[in-house]
């Protein structure tokens, strides 16, 4: 999905919300992405159309069942930026 989306910015963002959504759907869980370092993260997506393995294990190693939790949730959003090099006001 990732590489499919036509856009540069959100790119990121929509790939991670869409497999949060698919995940809650097919498994009941959701990925808990304050828990996926930003590092491992970009190189695995990197290297992802090549070889998933890597992607999909740093992923399954993060995944929680609190789908209903918002927290979770938001946190997700706002590391989204973060992976994407977006900081928080605080952290100017």
């Amino acid at each position: 999905m990732n590489i499919a989306h036509p856009f540069i910015d959100g790119n990121g963002r929509t790939m991670r919300i869409w497999l949060d959504m698919i995940l809650k759907a097919r498994l009941k869980k959701v990925v808990n992405w304050q828990f996926v370092d930003k590092e491992l993260y970009l190189q695995a997506m990197e290297r992802s159309p090549v070889n998933d393995l890597e992607l999909r294990t740093l992923l399954q190693e993060n995944l929680t069942d609190e789908i209903d939790n918002r927290e979770i949730i938001f946190k997700g959003i706002e590391q989204s930026y973060y992976y994407e090099g977006y900081k928080k006001d605080d952290d100017k």
